[in-house]
């Protein structure tokens, strides 16, 4: 199907442990509705280097962008956000830092009783998390199967890229959006609906773990939706 008339491209920013690969339903399902949609591959070895990719991804896009990250690739569309050509943000239970905060300060200031993440010790400068216990934290409605692929090809996080700090939160100058999954132990729910107050997005909530883009693509395809075209609107409009 043709790029519909005065529709955003949108772009996927994927999150720690895992690669772009994971879009690929989310992907298809937006395609067929005619958007034209491209995926960062980040390295995920520190939040400039992610950045970086992400920008030279928006660079060779067509036209006006919606930039869409799911987990840490929220940190990256807050700074890299701020690119002119980026008209609106999607935050898929998303980190939407604020300006001098970083992943490792919004996991710090975790609210009390919060699930603890089962990430294993640095190994030369890289988090994995715990095979045994990656579905029940990261994928835990997405098939076993399918889990313990995710699990077997986690794509090594950087430490560094944890401590990489926004110096300013595009979400303060762009219209967003934010997916709360109710059931992500991962990233609390509650700091969830803060991060998204905080940046005043138009919030959906869905039921579903932290890989819900894996597991219902079809929930956040929609909400992606709806931000290109409420961006739409207002290309049209301007």
């Amino acid at each position: 199907m043709a790029q519909l008339a005065s529709s955003p491209s949108i772009v996927l920013v994927h999150g720690g442990f895992v690669d772009g690969a994971g879009w690929e339903a989310v992907y298809n399902l937006l395609k067929k509705d005619g958007y034209n949609v491209s995926i960062v591959q980040n390295p995920t070895t520190s939040l400039a280097d992610d950045v970086a990719a992400t920008r030279l991804v928006v660079a060779q896009t067509q036209g006006p962008v919606v930039l869409v990250g799911h987990s840490y690739g929220g940190a990256v569309i807050t700074e890299a956000g701020r690119d002119p050509k980026v008209e609106g943000l999607v935050y898929i239970t998303a980190f939407a830092p604020d300006k001098g905060e970083s992943v490792e300060t919004l996991i710090k200031s975790a609210p009390p009783g919060a699930p603890v993440p089962p990430i294993l010790p640095p190994r030369n400068g890289y988090l994995f998390l715990d095979k045994a216990k990656f579905r029940a934290s990261f994928a835990a409605d997405v098939s076993e199967a399918k889990a313990a692929f995710m699990a077997d090809s986690q794509v090594p996080w950087g430490v560094v890229a944890l401590s990489g700090s926004i110096t300013e939160p595009a979400w303060k100058t762009k219209p967003s959006w934010y997916l709360v999954v109710t059931e992500d132990k991962m990233i609390p729910p509650p700091a969830q609906r803060q991060m998204a107050a905080r940046a005043g997005a138009t919030v959906a909530e869905a039921a579903g773990s932290h890989a819900i883009y894996v597991s219902k693509p079809e929930v956040v395809a929609a909400i992606i939706a709806r931000a290109a075209k409420s961006v739409s609107s207002k290309i049209a409009a301007a």
